[in-house]
């Protein structure tokens, strides 16, 4: 069995984060959406149960034909996996072999680089710069075993975006035989108005490809369900690496219906769009290091002292995502659960402060 590649499981890669929540504690460690699929969804999951004893339609024909016409590009341009990760490695087990690399943003997505590995390739993380993609040193890091490099803008667990100018000068410097995955999954959530829509990028770049989620905005994730938008040769060959009905009949019917209730998923976006910049200048009034967030959650560069300040919020009932020796990332809740935390981040400051203690943001 010598001539089978070697590739990783996940198994054996995916880390000791992804565990249990305590139903004890506030969760904002996993940046769900604050409140569940929207009224409109809600109904159509009720009607679909009654049909569990059917497979699902594993083309999901009416799904991409929707999200093509919403998106206003083909029907082949279209790719559906379980959730953004689910694609994110289906991406890998498509473009990337043994020997092969992908360079990517670090500290980023914790996902990147088990799915990497996954597929047999070789992770080739670039430290980030001022908390956000460093396009000049990922560009530096491509070579001729590059296969795949990934941009996720904005970045989590970070919150900056990259604006369109340096996005698009990076793009046009790539060579055509590296890919180039625009990882939004955060995109609903996004206002700053340098940050550029993904999808008006594709033209006229054959190796660049979108990928997105309706577990973030739409609330849907326990569901798995992202789509992926690319040139039809990409998108041909990640449906190769699709999973047998891994994209459920709830997952299908909660999208499409999810489509057609925009209104209704605008007030709720922009009510954690509110939050979200709420919680980041009370944060900052305490005296926090906070960088501003595209996403629904906020970034506490914190060293250290990460590992402290998570165990201390969990003394005040709150969970939220320890990235050790770096920093805290906080999801956006409702408004209840982040006066909550904003109480607790304040009580911490002011007891370190009364012991003397420093962050780096003093």
């Amino acid at each position: 069995m010598s001539g089978l590649r070697s590739r990783a499981t996940l198994h054996d890669v995916v880390p000791a984060f992804v565990r249990t929540p305590d139903p004890s504690l506030i969760q904002l460690a996993a940046n769900e959406a604050a409140y569940g699929p929207l009224p409109s969804v809600v109904e159509v999951l009720a009607r679909e149960i009654e049909h569990v004893n059917r497979y699902p339609d594993d083309g999901a024909v009416e799904l991409r034909h929707t999200i093509a016409d919403w998106l206003g590009v083909e029907c082949a341009e279209v790719a559906l996996g379980a959730g953004s990760l689910g694609l994110l490695e289906q991406v890998m087990l498509a473009l990337c072999d043994q020997g092969s690399e992908v360079v990517y943003p670090w500290r980023s997505f914790d996902v990147y680089p088990q799915l990497i590995r996954v597929a047999g390739a070789t992770p080739r993380p670039v430290p980030l710069r001022e908390e956000r993609n460093d396009l000049d040193a990922m560009l530096a890091s491509i070579n001729e075993r590059t296969r795949v490099v990934i941009v996720c803008n904005p970045n989590n667990p970070t919150g900056p975006g990259v604006g369109r100018l340096e996005l698009t000068s990076f793009l046009d410097r790539v060579p055509d035989t590296v890919a180039v995955l625009l990882d939004e999954a955060y995109f609903e959530y996004v206002r700053d108005p340098d940050v550029p829509d993904g999808l008006t990028l594709l033209r006229d770049r054959p190796n660049v490809a979108v990928l997105r989620t309706f577990s973030k905005a739409y609330g849907l994730a326990a569901l798995r369900m992202g789509y992926l938008v690319a040139r039809q040769p990409i998108v041909e060959a990640v449906d190769k690496t699709h999973v047998t009905y891994s994209v459920s009949r709830f997952a299908q019917a909660a999208a499409l219906a999810s489509i057609s209730a925009q209104d209704e998923l605008r007030e709720r976006v922009e009510a954690t769009v509110r939050e979200r910049n709420r919680v980041r200048d009370a944060l900052l009034s305490q005296g926090w290091e906070v960088p501003p967030s595209e996403g629904n959650f906020v970034w506490l560069r914190l060293g250290a002292a990460s590992g402290g300040f998570g165990k201390d919020l969990e003394r005040f009932g709150v969970a939220v995502k320890v990235v050790p020796d770096e920093g805290v990332r906080v999801t956006i809740g409702t408004r209840e659960e982040n006066d909550v935390l904003l109480e607790a981040a304040g009580a911490v400051r002011e007891d370190l402060v009364s012991a003397g203690g420093h962050l780096p943001a003093d």
